[in-house]
């Protein structure tokens, strides 16, 4: 089983984030940030699950999501996506990272876990500190997702 963990950060909200990941298999860790100049908060929590995601290199595997973000956890485990999905996200964020993880989620079928953020968990405070760390970096990358949308 792989397991993933997850943060995402915004200052200001909008404003500059970035989020950060660590892959989990048997003994081996993967760690995987990026910032962004402009973005928010939930973006970066549903980026950070998008980039594990992405990162696995195996087919037919187990994986499991622990992130604090009750938007990605409650969208995805409640079924809350399906039904944005199928009202073509009329009215709802970040349409296009959703349609980035569908494909994503319809591969794996990740299990999510929501743990408590900010609460002494080891690898989702180095995720916090990962995404901190992105969104503070002078070279900033652009969020075009959101930034043509607030354009």
């Amino acid at each position: 089983m792989i397991k993933i963990y997850t943060d995402g950060a915004a200052q200001g909200n909008p404003g500059p984030g970035g989020f950060g990941t660590i892959l989990q298999y048997g003994s081996h860790s993967k760690e995987i940030s990026e910032g962004f100049r402009l973005t928010t908060n939930n973006r970066m929590e549903l980026l950070a699950v998008i980039a594990g995601l992405e990162a696995i290199k195996k087919d037919d595997i187990a994986v499991t999501v622990f992130s604090d973000s009750k938007y990605v956890v409650d969208a995805i485990e409640k079924g809350w996506l399906w039904n944005w999905q199928n009202k073509n996200f009329k009215d709802k964020a970040n349409p296009d990272l959703w349609l980035r993880y569908i494909p994503l989620h319809k591969k794996f079928n990740p299990k999510f876990v929501w743990i408590k953020g900010h609460n002494g968990h080891p690898e989702n405070e180095r995720c916090d500190q990962l995404a901190v760390q992105a969104a503070n970096q002078s070279q900033l990358q652009i969020d075009t997702g959101y930034e043509k949308l607030v354009k």
